[in-house]
């Protein structure tokens, strides 16, 4: 065992990998958490600009929610609530598994919808200009980076909850203690 370590869902990290990877998961789940906050608050917020603009895989569905209003407020109730849930399970380490699940989930969608193709013209202002990556895919990535790196378990209200994952009983403990 390494001096200094601390073992999560029977794995060893560095206190810096550990710290990096529980800091990851909070400011992931607190981006989400504000963008559903923003979006329950905001009574003039509505995702029919972005659905009705989609260009790629599965347009033709992502047309008719944004064309049917109480499609849309359902789409929109759930979007928003499912960022606020979803950042809140990330934030505090509480359902992680589900919530990273359902933030990969949420991301794919909003890549699919849009996505940062040649000759994909989009009047929703952007802040760069991008091809194939764009801010969607990377918070996707950082988010599959915390599905394989469980951290809720060590540093998170999941510690509490639950059985420990198999083959670790404490879930967290330093090396050499």
């Amino acid at each position: 065992m390494m001096r200094n370590a601390m073992t999560i869902d029977g794995r060893e990290y560095t206190r810096f990998q550990t710290a990096v990877l529980v800091l990851l998961r909070i400011l992931v789940g607190w981006h989400f958490m504000y963008e559903g906050l923003a979006k329950i608050f905001n009574p003039y917020w509505t995702s029919a600009g972005y659905l009705a603009e989609s260009q790629w895989w599965f347009s033709g569905i992502f047309h008719t929610i944004a064309a049917h209003p109480t499609l849309l407020t359902v789409v929109d109730y759930v979007n928003a609530w499912g960022l606020l849930l979803i950042g809140l399970g990330l934030l505090f380490g509480l359902f992680t598994r589900t919530a990273t699940v359902a933030a990969l989930a949420l991301l794919l969608l909003y890549y699919i919808a849009a996505p940062p193709f040649v000759g994909y013209v989009y009047s929703m202002p952007t802040e760069g200009s991008y091809l194939i990556v764009n801010k969607v895919l990377i918070e996707m990535v950082a988010v599959a980076v915390l599905l394989a790196f469980p951290t809720g378990k060590a540093y998170g209200l999941d510690r509490f909850i639950g059985r420990p994952y198999a083959g670790d009983r404490t879930s967290l403990h330093q090396a050499g203690a």
